[in-house]
């Protein structure tokens, strides 16, 4: 599991801040994963299990655009998609 340092992320804030839509690129070192059945339709747990923060649910969306037209719905157990690796989810975050 991937996590990020605990630093990043201010959870004092009561709202959300602006939508910055960010590319997610894939790389050859992307992981293939099956969903669980334990994270059907919950992006937000797998995010949480895989990335240790659950507002990275939108991680898995925008590298699987083409899988998850519907980023919660289409998060179905049994669906294949692609997880970014600890350096390429850095770099997308700009870390």
């Amino acid at each position: 599991m991937f996590r990020l340092p605990k630093q990043l992320f201010d959870h004092t804030r009561s709202y959300l801040d602006f939508l910055e839509i960010r590319s997610v690129p894939k790389t050859a070192n992307d992981v293939l994963y099956t969903i669980e059945a334990v994270f059907h339709q919950r992006p937000d747990l797998a995010a949480k299990h895989i990335y240790g923060y659950h507002k990275l649910w939108w991680v898995f969306a925008q590298r699987n655009m083409d899988i998850l037209i519907d980023p919660v719905f289409d998060f179905t157990a049994g669906t294949k998609i692609y997880l970014l690796n600890g350096p390429a989810l850095r770099n997308v975050l700009g870390l």
